[in-house]
């Protein structure tokens, strides 16, 4: 998956399938949590927004500065909740493609998004829809099941209980919506969208 690393952006797992940047509006900041290759904040940088990203893998660090730093883009290494929890920077837009928003407890990452968002702006994640039945934190292990015990947890739920956290966060215009594969009986893509009401908020664009 994402094995190109050319600038691009596209919310699904399947190369030009699904809808675009228009999800976050018009944004001149927006924040990627959880940023991998740095393809997708670097699309948005050409383009001339000021990025901001935020990872915790070093090599995904450095590499991103290396490809992508002539665009200015400001690269942090470090976890989600104890960056949004120490920076006083705040986001027209905050996003995560397949990125922080599907490995962090939302009850805990929604309202330090919220916080960090503009009024008017708008919080985009996409991640594999749940497998029915299999709801809330789902733990794994990293390298396999021999050696140091590393694992994650990555988090599943229904649309509309992604869109109740949202809700218990502050968030306004909440939609959680499973798109299908381009391909019947491929993986869809779950894509949630929030927004952070104020006087500068704007409808929602699909």
């Amino acid at each position: 998956m994402f094995e190109d690393t050319e600038p691009v952006f596209c919310w699904t797992q399947y190369t030009g399938h699904g809808p675009g940047p228009e999800l976050l509006g018009d944004p001149s900041t927006a924040l990627e949590i959880g940023y991998g290759t740095g393809r997708h904040l670097a699309y948005l940088a050409k383009r001339g927004v000021k990025m901001t990203g935020v990872d915790l893998s070093p090599v995904a660090v450095e590499q991103t500065k290396e490809k992508w730093g002539p665009l200015g883009v400001q690269l942090h290494c470090a976890e989600v909740l104890d960056f949004l929890t120490t920076t006083s920077e705040t986001y027209d837009a905050i996003y995560s493609i397949f990125g922080a928003a599907w490995f962090t407890d939302p009850k805990l990452l929604f309202p330090l998004v919220y916080e960090h968002l503009n009024p008017g702006g708008r919080f985009v994640f996409s991640q594999p829809p749940a497998i029915p039945g299999a709801y809330g934190p789902q733990g794994m292990y990293k390298g396999g099941f021999a050696g140091k015990e590393t694992f994650l947890y990555r988090y599943a739920y229904t649309p509309e209980d992604w869109e109740r956290f949202l809700v218990e966060a502050g968030f306004k215009d909440v939609c959680g919506q499973e798109h299908s594969a381009p391909e019947e009986g491929y993986i869809g893509t779950l894509i949630v969208q929030a927004q952070r009401q104020g006087p500068e908020a704007r409808p929602r664009l699909y």
